[in-house]
């Protein structure tokens, strides 16, 4: 078994749908410019009301991704 070294980087992601819409938006997202995304944190969620109602879900993610060797 080798040693891994991961680096971190924050991104939010948003859906009018729900959370899990707006964590797996913010996953799919990021894969498709940064390498190797092993795992993600949920560090705040917030969202938009509008006359009432939610209209609007954010979450900010620190993903977890391995630097290559």
């Amino acid at each position: 078994m080798t040693n891994h070294v991961y680096r971190l980087s924050e991104v939010v992601g948003s859906s009018p749908t729900s959370i899990d819409d707006a964590i797996r938006t913010a996953v799919a997202k990021a894969s498709q410019t940064v390498r190797n995304i092993e795992w993600f944190e949920a560090q705040e969620i917030r969202g938009q009301v509008v006359d009432g109602d939610v209209a609007h879900f954010q979450v900010r993610l620190k993903i977890g991704f391995r630097v290559e060797d």
